[in-house]
């Protein structure tokens, strides 16, 4: 495991991977730990695991970069662990972390493509026409009808949860809800 500067991980804009956030003191055995835990739960193919994993610290928390390069796995169940395993690991998309964390954006000489919106997936009802519906909503609201018409056709035609799921965080920002007087609310902390 290599272990890098903040200023080293704001150059990796050109790949993507796994960034858990706040673990522990030994990140040997962290990387060991989810290699075991995605090879058990069907996320890492045909025997590979992450190799090329890096160790950083950002606001006082250690964080491990899971980079994605060349490695056999089942994206769409590794989106759907990341969904699941939010508040225990605290995993995002390095893509996603650079701008939200750091604010580094992958081109900054071209035009930005639109942000995805955050939407109130994390801890709402799993069901995935219930989170389909909480997707589409939330893309309307954002002037995104079209997107939210598109979304739902791709969910219906996807053939399995994971899949959908890796669908629906295509077009939006999943964020944990909370529920203040009984009404979901976003959580901005990330």
């Amino acid at each position: 495991m290599k272990h890098i500067t903040i200023d080293e991980l704001k150059q990796m804009t050109d790949i993507e991977g796994l960034v858990l956030q706040g673990c522990g003191p030994d990140l040997d055995a962290w990387v060991s730990g989810i290699n075991k835990l995605f090879t058990e739960a069907g996320i890492l193919l045909e025997g590979d695991t992450f190799k090329d994993v890096a160790a950083f610290n950002c606001h006082g928390d250690s964080c491990l970069l899971f980079k994605m390069d060349g490695v056999k796995l089942d994206i769409g169940k590794l989106a759907m662990w990341r969904l699941r395993s939010h508040d225990t690991f605290g995993g995002v998309w390095l893509s996603d972390y650079l701008p939200n964390r750091l604010g580094v954006w992958n081109e900054p000489s071209q035009p930005k493509a639109p942000a995805k919106p955050r939407c109130p997936m994390i801890g709402a009802d799993g069901n995935v026409f219930n989170l389909m519906g909480i997707v589409a909503e939330t893309l309307r609201q954002n002037g995104m009808g079209d997107a939210a018409k598109e979304m739902r056709q791709r969910v219906m035609t996807s053939g399995s949860y994971d899949a959908a799921l890796a669908i629906m965080t295509d077009y939006v920002e999943p964020v944990q809800i909370r529920h203040a007087e009984g009404v979901p609310d976003f959580d901005m902390e990330m």
